[in-house]
């Protein structure tokens, strides 16, 4: 989970964490990002309240409007870095409509 949690903050300068529900979330000016959900099962749950306003192409997400990304250990969240950072600065353009100095 620090791995993942290192990835999203690293990605975007206008990434945001905060504590709600016992749980880690990710927002930005675009809104609430993700958060960690089913923290005690094996591995990292990543849920995506509104991933479904993300246009860009992810193959490790499942779902529709609330995605989800299972990631099993740091191995799989080193190999999925590009991918999480991709979807961290889409999410943030969506709002601002500009890049991040990240």
């Amino acid at each position: 989970m620090r791995r993942v949690r290192d990835i999203i903050v690293a990605a975007d300068r206008r990434i945001t964490e905060y504590v709600k529900y016992g749980t880690v979330q990710f927002k930005s000016d675009a809104g609430d990002f993700a958060n960690f959900v089913q923290v005690k099962r094996a591995g990292v749950n990543l849920m995506l309240m509104r991933g479904g306003r993300l246009k860009g192409r992810y193959p490790h997400l499942e779902g529709r409007a609330v995605k989800r990304m299972r990631i099993a250990d740091e191995k799989e969240a080193n190999a999925r870095k590009a991918e999480l950072t991709a979807m961290v600065k889409e999410w943030c353009a969506l709002q601002t409509g500009g890049s991040s100095d990240r």
